[in-house]
């Protein structure tokens, strides 16, 4: 799985309520959610994203409520990525659910607006703008598989885990 966009860049400890306001969590319509997805920690979020652009950011990203709107929100507006030092674990598990992919590494080596190209399998993250490689925690292969089928569900609709 090829991703490739630019970096928006955020700090540590980036929570569920400022990925996705907890007043825009009562609706099934994903397009609010995406809507105002980050709007509360960069009101011109947005206007910045390109679909398929990766969203940065350092420690414990993710952290606070379990909310799956927070991943789907992110998704959905069109981030193609997330890249942060770490991620809370209920984030985490629900974005690989969701086929929102997700990479830990060392985010000192991205600034702001670079751009970033990664091959998830490859084991590293290539910094264009700086012409550094990154070295990332591989994924495992079924993981790959989860978020090359777009998330869990279809994962297991594919490979006939389950009847629906």
């Amino acid at each position: 799985m090829l991703l490739e966009g630019k970096a928006l860049k955020y700090g540590n400890d980036v929570n569920t309520d400022l990925i996705i306001a907890g007043k825009y969590t009562k609706t099934l319509d994903f397009s609010v959610l995406a809507a105002h997805a980050m709007e509360d920690l960069d009101p011109d979020f947005k206007d910045r994203l390109e679909k398929g652009d990766f969203v940065v950011g350092g420690e414990n990203f993710g952290c606070g409520s379990s909310r799956e709107q927070a991943p789907v929100a992110l998704k959905v507006a069109g981030v193609g990525c997330v890249v942060a030092k770490s991620f809370a674990r209920i984030f985490y598990r629900n974005a690989v659910n969701i086929g929102l992919p997700l990479i830990e590494c060392d985010t000192s080596l991205i600034a702001d607006g670079d751009r970033l190209i990664c091959e998830l399998g490859s084991g590293s993250l290539t910094n264009v703008t700086q012409g550094v490689e990154i070295p990332i925690e591989p994924l495992p292969e079924v993981m790959i598989q989860i978020l090359d089928e777009g998330g869990l569900v279809p994962y297991m609709k594919k490979h006939k885990r389950y009847e629906l």
